[in-house]
């Protein structure tokens, strides 16, 4: 099987052509290749295949742990890399399909080669309430955080110091609280000024990660929400910076890289693979 690696400010996926033999992996398998000693190690698996809708193409992105995901800020800027730069999708414009509607995506070329692409990651939607809500830990802990969708769902909870926040005990106890019925996305977000923000993200079915595209974007919401940003913030995250803005009609852009690290074919033989 042929298969790219990709990042996105660190945010990093295995890209597989969804068209040959028009079958997907097992999440067993996707787990085995995503494993960082034994496969070939990613955040997650992305298949792209042929849209029913006219869109460019259909993207189906699936977490470390197998699970599938609605959608993906940094992966869908990696496939929409991909499909200018290998697959002879030559536009500067272009429409990805995914579980959570299609995107439309602008390319920034230079010299034949991608080097900015931006997103239109659609309205935030805080399923009816923008108010802050009050999560209960078993522990007895309060937190007030902001929750909302941006086609996956997100929690947020702005700390006064993200690197000192508490990530790896808060992040999986959240992320599969009971309120979260098909689990969440969870931002630690420290606001810096009303221009930019600093964020660590707990990603569902992944753990820490990077960046976090759609998390950044959700942070940037629900600092607008807040009152503490304007019309456009930089989002600092362990793996880069994401430019997050909103436009007149209250859709948020992400503008961002991707990279194309290596390509390759994966053995039968892999250990783990063969076993999944």
């Amino acid at each position: 099987m042929k298969f790219y690696k990709y990042h996105g400010t660190g945010n990093d996926f295995i890209i597989v052509d969804g068209r040959e033999k028009g079958i997907f992996l097992s999440p067993p398998q996707i787990e085995a290749l995503c494993r960082r000693n034994t496969g070939i190690g990613a955040d997650g698996v992305i298949f792209f295949c042929d849209s029913a809708t006219g869109a460019d193409c259909e993207m189906r992105i699936f977490n470390a742990d197998g699970s599938e995901a609605e959608m993906c800020g940094n992966g869908i800027r990696c496939l929409a890399k991909h499909l200018y730069e290998r697959q002879g999708t030559r536009k500067e414009e272009m429409y990805i399909d995914t579980r959570a509607g299609a995107k439309a995506i602008r390319l920034k070329i230079a010299e034949g080669l991608v080097t900015g692409i931006d997103v239109d990651m659609g309205i935030p939607d805080f399923t009816g309430t923008a108010a802050e809500k009050a999560i209960k830990l078993d522990s007895g802990e309060e937190l007030a955080v902001i929750c909302l969708s941006l086609g996956n769902p997100h929690c947020v909870l702005f700390v006064g110091d993200v690197d000192e926040a508490d990530v790896e005990r808060l992040g999986p106890i959240i992320e599969r609280h009971p309120f979260f019925p098909s689990r969440t996305n969870v931002e630690f977000a420290q606001t810096v000024n009303a221009g930019r923000l600093l964020l660590r993200v707990w990603e569902r079915g992944v753990g820490e990660t990077a960046a976090c595209g759609t998390g950044a974007c959700a942070a940037f919401a629900a600092a607008v929400n807040k009152g503490w940003a304007g019309k456009a913030m930089v989002v600092g995250l362990r793996g880069g910076e994401l430019n997050i803005s909103v436009d007149d009609y209250g859709h948020l852009h992400m503008e961002g890289p991707a990279v194309e690290i290596f390509t390759g074919e994966l053995s039968v033989n892999c250990r783990g693979w063969s076993e999944a």
